[in-house]
């Protein structure tokens, strides 16, 4: 698996950005991540569309969009599904259709694989979520089980951490004290 330190692999795919007619599609790619001077990136994955616990959290992630736009980061959801099953989920799913973020499409694997995300059997992605830096390195990795959702909101604290470019102890939440 890609991990810290790292830098994000370059990419250039196919995204679902809308359901509205004639305006549903673009294209995302390695570079839309460091184009603009320090805006973060939090990617998370998940493993199919039409499931159960993925809805969940994409809402979620959704519903913190104003979060992540006030700490000047960029949200990308991705899968190995297609931008034409993600236009189809989004307008059959009513947590989903008013989406904020762009939901890529990793249809070849090829990005999946080369961040070593996918599952043995199913080649899917596991639930992993990449908080990357303004320079496209990596500066955090979280993987779950397929059957359990991740928490926003520590994806969130461990950015307003990581953004801090300071030392955070344990359980740190912004506004506390950093040590010296």
């Amino acid at each position: 698996m890609v991990g810290l330190g790292s830098k994000f692999p370059i990419f250039k795919k196919k995204a679902c950005i809308s359901i509205e007619k004639g305006k549903e599609f673009t294209e995302i790619n390695s570079d839309d991540l460091t184009n603009t001077p320090g805006r973060w990136t939090v990617m998370f994955w998940w493993p199919k569309d039409f499931t159960f616990v993925c809805p969940t959290e994409i809402a979620a992630f959704n519903k913190a969009f104003g979060e992540f736009k006030d700490r000047d980061t960029q949200l990308i959801g991705a899968s190995t599904d297609s931008e034409f099953v993600h236009a189809a989920w989004r307008r059959d799913h009513e947590d989903l259709r008013d989406l904020k973020f762009p939901m890529l499409a990793d249809t070849s694997k090829s990005l999946s694989e080369e961040l070593g995300i996918l599952t043995a059997d199913e080649k899917v992605a596991y639930r992993v979520t990449y908080i990357i830096d303004p320079d496209g390195m990596v500066r955090w990795v979280s993987a779950y089980d397929l059957n359990v959702g991740r928490n926003v909101d520590e994806v969130l604290r461990v950015l307003d951490a990581l953004q801090t470019d300071e030392l955070c102890p344990c359980n740190w939440t912004k506004g506390e004290a950093t040590l010296n």
